[in-house]
């Protein structure tokens, strides 16, 4: 048997077990550390609260708990400065770690993996990190609503046109279409928040996957990590992914609805419709013609919502066939998991500083919203209130537009003999109903596009944001120690 001290003839400190080394092109093949290393400071984070649990219950000694404390702390610094020195040949982010930790404090270094095995200790590593990117993708998201209401209190009355099958519809504000995304987004935030409370629980303690025969104290690392609740299933706790793919699921929502956006301000901006211009500096030009500026932020966001589609798609595929507990395809969870946190956490954070120095062109909006007989409805609701039975009133309505289009002229300039062709009911009061201003107005209940109503649907926004921003800052954390 090889000493403690050194490797056994497999290549590996803990494979005394087997009688040749693993072969290169395995270690290659099975490594992880080429991009499980962003779990580093989650590692040493969930190692050091095992370690003072440990000690308390008195399964480590005090000296070993200090060598372990002043280890750890050199290996962060040296992560964070770049001095550490990975290793393929040990694998992941965690072996890396204790090896390292082992070279500057001995023995006491070989003890931290007590009553713990790399299964639970990878499973709380990934909550963990998983944990802190839902708290920085409601952040963003936060400052996103922000940015949309700042917008959307800039333009709560300027008219546009809103669309059905992309034609032209009824008049709306543009700041009332802009509180659709907000509405879009908070509904991703409120995910995350549930989404939040199913990853924070605690799985070291279940180490293999039956427990351990060690009398650890779960409760006491759970607290010290902030977590609010603890695995109860050891089996469950080291081969549950749910909660990855859960975050997957609602960062393919956030970027479906950023997406949604991307098309629009695609659209606004290109010359047929000419209702915005997004900055220069989310812009690129052609490289043969001189003249064009492509909103390729928008654009590229439309695309990476595909790949982060193909991430959420990869891990339930990852997980569909696996019988409990651990299997070494869980190691697959990590990079569409992590690409998925990077690509919404890149595309909310330009979002954010994009959309304040969007230029709004209000007049084009306001003769598009002139064009397609936007105020047909309020034509045909104001004979409503005449007396007549709506459907008799949309068939009047649909013949004076006929009309009017072969005339190419609006409904609002017909004259009140023409317009009374296709109803006696229509009177001079006909033509307040007409306009684009008196359709918003007349749309003056909550959820309606008046500005009025758009300027108190803001305000309420607001309080919802600060309100969330209270919760947020009340949730538990983790100690800050670490």
């Amino acid at each position: 048997m090889p000493s403690d001290n050194k490797k056994s003839r497999s290549g590996k400190r803990w494979s005394g077990r087997f009688s040749e080394p693993v072969a290169e092109q395995v270690q290659r093949y099975t490594a992880s550390v080429g991009f499980d290393q962003r779990l580093a400071d989650v590692d040493i984070m969930g190692s050091l609260a095992h370690a003072r649990m440990l000690r308390a219950q008195g399964i480590i000694g005090r000296d070993d708990l200090a060598a372990i404390e002043r280890g750890m702390e050199r290996i962060r610094a040296d992560i964070a400065a770049e001095r550490f020195e990975w290793s393929l040949e040990h694998e992941d982010v965690h072996f890396n770690i204790e090896r390292r930790l082992t070279e500057l404090v001995g023995e006491a270094g070989k003890r931290l993996h007590t009553a713990r095995s790399r299964n639970d200790q990878v499973a709380t590593d990934v909550r963990l990190y998983v944990r802190a990117a839902i708290d920085e993708l409601r952040e963003l998201l936060r400052k996103l609503r922000a940015a949309l209401l700042d917008l959307a209190q800039a333009h709560a009355a300027t008219v546009m046109p809103g669309f059905t099958h992309l034609q032209v519809a009824q008049p709306v504000t543009f700041g009332h279409h802009l509180l659709a995304y907000f509405e879009m987004l908070s509904r991703d935030a409120e995910r995350l928040r549930d989404c939040r409370a199913r990853v924070n629980r605690l799985p070291l303690g279940a180490a293999a996957l039956a427990g351990t025969s060690f009398p650890i104290d779960r409760d006491r690392v759970a607290h010290e990590l902030g977590f609010e609740a603890l695995c109860e299933n050891s089996l469950d706790a080291v081969s549950d992914r749910d909660f990855a793919i859960e975050l997957c699921a609602c960062a393919a929502l956030v970027m479906m609805h950023l997406s949604r956006l991307a098309e629009e301000l695609v659209l606004w901006m290109s010359p047929r419709y000419g209702f915005i211009d997004l900055p220069d500096r989310f812009c690129t030009g052609s490289s043969i013609m001189p003249q064009k500026k492509n909103p390729d932020v928008p654009e590229l966001a439309r695309g990476k919502t595909g790949r982060v589609y193909g991430d959420l798609m990869a891990l339930l595929t990852l997980m569909k066939g696996q019988p409990l507990a651990y299997n070494k395809d869980n190691q697959e969870d990590k990079e569409p998991l992590f690409d998925s946190i990077d690509t919404v956490r890149d595309t909310l954070a330009i979002f954010a500083e994009m959309l304040p120095g969007i230029e709004v062109h209000a007049e084009a909006m306001q003769q598009a919203a002139q064009q397609g007989y936007a105020t047909a409805t309020d034509l045909a609701d104001y004979l409503v209130r005449k007396g007549l039975a709506f459907r008799d009133a949309h068939e009047a309505v649909g013949q004076a537009v006929r009309y009017a289009a072969e005339k190419g002229c609006d409904l609002a300039a017909l004259s009140l003999e023409e317009l009374r062709r296709f109803c006696p009911l229509i009177g001079p009061d006909a033509a307040a109903v007409l306009t684009l201003s008196g359709s918003l107005a007349a749309r003056s209940h909550p959820g309606g596009t008046a500005p009025r109503q758009v300027r108190s649907a803001i305000a309420r926004a607001r309080r919802r944001l600060a309100a969330e921003e209270r919760r947020n800052r009340a949730q538990p954390r983790a100690a800050k120690r670490l």
